[in-house]
């Protein structure tokens, strides 16, 4: 795998395909009755939502340019069609940029099994072509869906057993889960993997994020949250609440008589 990183100097200038946008419509947390339901949302920069070829419709494309998307972590490549026959989607598209792409790269993308098969950073398959140790991104949870499962900036699946009726991968959240070898993934890990290394600087740049500021629930009354009251710093005296009661930090949630079979191991704590 090639080591050649997409930075910020490598992505165009041009406008984003007029086609492949949408208008980003902004709730502010709020329900339709004007209630505020999830906290510490409103504000923001207005933004457009980049539809993305997440079914890899095109089966063989070459990269033009890479764009930035103010709505994902990870860069975005544009895609031309090189097929004779445009397919449905159009002559264009945009997929999510994985690590090691490069300009005028053909892409492909492979639906059935093939023996040998040489995968480039980019190239969608089923995942009975990937070998095991590959990382692939953008997996598929149904046939036809399109990925759903790693695609953040940096993140990746890695394939821990092949057989014909199943495969078995590693998730970016540690768990290990089993996938049918008919379900499409992409070959690399997923550029900007510095992503989370970021650092803000400053409330501003919250803001122009959608992200209001967040009050400690014991800095509030105890009116306003569970936390809240008591004289001079106190701990709550309690576990970790939501202001509607419901436990946080790491208290599970989850119902535990629901299990799904396919999951092997449960994610990281």
């Amino acid at each position: 795998m090639s080591n050649f990183k997409i930075g910020r100097t490598k992505l165009t200038k041009n406008r984003p395909l007029l086609k492949n946008l949408q208008h980003n419509v902004r709730k502010g947390g709020r329900n339709n009755f004007g209630r505020i339901t999830v906290r510490h949302q409103g504000g923001g920069v207005k933004q457009f939502h980049r539809i993305l070829d997440l079914k890899r419709k095109f089966l063989n494309g070459i990269v033009t340019n890479f764009e930035y998307d103010p709505n994902r972590s990870a860069f975005l490549a544009k895609l031309t069609s090189i097929d004779k026959n445009r397919n449905e989607s159009g002559a264009h598209a945009y997929i999510l940029a994985p690590k090691g792409l490069k300009i005028f790269d053909v892409l492909q993308t492979v639906e059935t099994k093939v023996t040998n098969l040489f995968l480039r950073p980019g190239d969608c398959s089923v995942l009975s072509n990937f070998e095991i140790g590959d990382f692939i991104h953008s997996v598929e949870a149904i046939p036809g869906q399109g990925g759903i499962y790693a695609r953040s900036a940096g993140t990746f699946c890695q394939v821990l057993e092949s057989t014909p009726s199943y495969v078995k991968l590693r998730l970016p959240s540690g768990s290990q889960r089993l996938f049918s070898p008919e379900l499409k993934a992409t070959f690399g890990i997923l550029s900007r993997e510095d992503f989370n290394l970021r650092n803000l600087e400053k409330a501003g740049r919250s803001r122009w994020l959608n992200r209001r500021p967040s009050v400690r629930g014991v800095a509030m009354n105890p009116i306003d949250h569970p936390h809240g009251g008591g004289q001079g710093k106190t701990k709550g005296g309690r576990p970790s609440v939501t202001p509607g009661s419901i436990p946080t930090k790491g208290q599970p949630t989850r119902n535990p008589r629901k299990k799904n079979s396919l999951i092997l191991t449960p994610r990281k704590k």
